[in-house]
C-alpha cells in the first residue's frame, strides 16, 4: 500500500517509519488515525513519485536527511534541479519507475551503500549507450568516469542535507533541567539534548571515490579492528588499477557514534521510546546501551565511548543540464575536484620532473627549429 496507494491516506506512525498507527494517537502538533484499508485497497495504481518519495525522500528522520540527492525538491523539480524529472512545459517529466523498473516486484537499483554484491544495479548506460558525446575525448572518459561524476556537480540543491551528526555532545540541558533544541539560519535543528549536534549544508560539492560495484558493510556485532582510526560504516571497493572501477561522486556522512571500547563493537542503544531506559527520555547512555544491546542479543561490557565514523552515499539523482556539467579544468587542476584521489597520474593536476623536462625540451626544440629555419630562409633571401 505504501507503493500503490493513490489516495495519500496511507501514513506510517509519527516518526514516518514502521507500521501505520493502530489507534488514534497524538504526536507533536499532529493527530494520527489508523488508515482506512478498504478505501485505500480500492484505489491503487502504478507508483508515482509521491509514493516513492514518501519514504525515500524522508529517510533518516526528515526531508533529505540521509541521501543528499533525494528530497521533496524532486516532487516538482525544474530543469536545474533534475534534468530527467523536470516537470516544466518542455521537461522530460520522468518519474522514479521510468528508471527503477521491476520484474516480479524485483526492482533495479540496489543501494550502493547497503548492497555489497554487484547485482541488481542501475546505471546511466541503461538508456545512454555508446558514444554519447560529440567530443571523442569525453567519450573515452566513459570507461573510467561515471556519468554522475560530471553531471552531478552539486547535490542538496534546495532542501539542506545532514552532513555531520555528533552523538557525543548529547545530554546537555538548561539550568532548569529542560531539554535544549537549537536551530540554524536555515531553520534546521543543529542541537538536541536527545540527539547531539548536527551540521547541514546546501549546494554541496560531492567527494569522489573509485568504485567497482562491490563493497563491505558493518553489521551488528562486527569487531572494530582499530578504534583509534575513523570507522567506515561502509566501504566502496575499487582503485585505478581495477579495470571495473569508475570514479563516482559520493556524499560522505561523518559522525560520532557510541561504541563499546572493551568488546570493540558499535553499541545499538535504545534511543526512542517512552520508558526511562530510552536515551531520549532519561539521557542516560549506560541505561540506553544496556537495554539496546540486550534487545539486539549482543554483549555489553558496561563501558562506552564514542568513535568517529564515515558512511558513503553514492549520488545518482539531481542530474544537472549539460550546460551546468563540470568542465575539464574542474578536475584537471592542482586544486580541482579530484585533488584527493590518488593512485594515478592526471594531467593538469600532477607533476613529474621527467615529464616536465621532456616538455620543456620539446618546446625549446620546436622554438629552436623555427628560428633556425627562419634564419636560413632570411639569409638565403638576403644573398640572392
Amino acid at each position: 500500500m505504501a507503493c500503490h496507494d493513490m489516495t495519500g491516506a496511507y501514513e506510517k506512525e509519527p516518526l514516518g517509519s514502521g507500521f501505520p498507527a493502530d489507534e488514534k494517537q497524538a504526536y507533536s502538533d499532529k493527530t494520527y488515525f489508523p488508515p482506512n484499508y478498504n478505501y485505500i485497497a480500492a484505489n491503487v495504481g502504478s507508483p508515482t513519485t509521491e509514493n516513492c518519495g514518501k519514504c525515500h525522500f524522508f529517510g533518516g528522520g526528515g526531508d533529505n536527511v540521509k541521501h543528499g540527492d533525494l528530497s521533496s525538491d524532486l516532487y516538482h523539480p525544474d530543469k536545474k534541479m533534475d534534468v530527467h524529472m523536470d516537470v516544466g512545459e518542455d521537461g522530460n517529466g520522468m518519474t522514479c519507475i521510468d528508471c527503477h523498473k521491476t520484474e516480479n516486484h524485483q526492482m533495479l537499483g540496489k543501494l550502493y551503500s547497503l548492497s555489497s554484491a554487484d547485482e541488481g544495479r542501475l546505471s546511466c548506460t541503461e538508456c545512454h549507450e555508446g558514444d554519447v558525446h560529440q567530443n571523442e575525448t569525453l567519450n573515452r572518459h566513459n570507461n573510467r568516469i561515471a556519468c554522475q561524476t560530471c553531471h552531478i556537480p552539486e547535490y542538496a540543491k534546495g532542501v539542506p542535507t545532514k552532513m555531520e551528526w555528533d552523538w557525543s555532545t548529547a545530554g546537555k540541558v538548561k539550568k532548569n533541567g529542560k531539554k535544549i533544541k537549537e536551530k540554524d539560519s536555515l531553520g534546521r535543528v543543529v542541537y538536541k539534548s536527545a540527539k547531539g549536534s548536527f551540521k547541514w549544508e546546501t549546494h554541496v560539492k560531492p567527494e569522489y571515490v573509485w568504485f567497482n560495484g562491490t563493497g563491505e558493510n558493518m553489521v551488528y556485532g562486527d569487531v572494530i579492528k582499530d578504534t583509534t582510526q575513523v570507522l567506515k560504516i561502509n566501504e566502496l571497493y575499487g582503485n585505478h588499477d581495477d579495470p571495473k572501477a569508475q570514479i563516482i561522486p559520493v556524499k560522505i556522512h561523518r559522525g560520532k557514534q557510541i561504541f563499546d571500547p572493551v568488546n570493540k563493537t558499535l553499541i545499538v542503544p535504545h534511543v526512542y521510546g517512552h520508558d526511562s531506559t530510552a536515551y531520549g527520555v532519561g539521557l542516560d547512555w549506560n541505561l540506553a546501551a544496556k537495554a539496546g544491546m540486550e534487545e539486539a542479543g549482543l554483549p555489553y561490557s558496561g563501558q562506552y565511548s564514542f568513535i568517529e565514523t564515515e558512511m558513503y552515499w553514492p549520488l545518482n539523482h539531481m542530474v544537472s543540464p549539460v550546460e551546468d556539467a563540470l568542465q575539464c579544468i574542474d578536475c584537471h587542476s592542482q586544486d580541482g575536484r579530484l585533488a584527493n584521489l590518488d593512485g594515478f597520474y592526471m594531467p593538469g593536476r600532477d607533476q613529474s620532473s621527467l615529464l616536465d623536462l621532456i616538455g620543456i625540451l620539446a618546446i625549446l626544440g620546436a622554438l629552436a627549429g623555427v628560428f633556425i629555419h627562419g634564419g636560413i630562409r632570411y639569409f638565403r633571401q638576403k644573398n640572392k
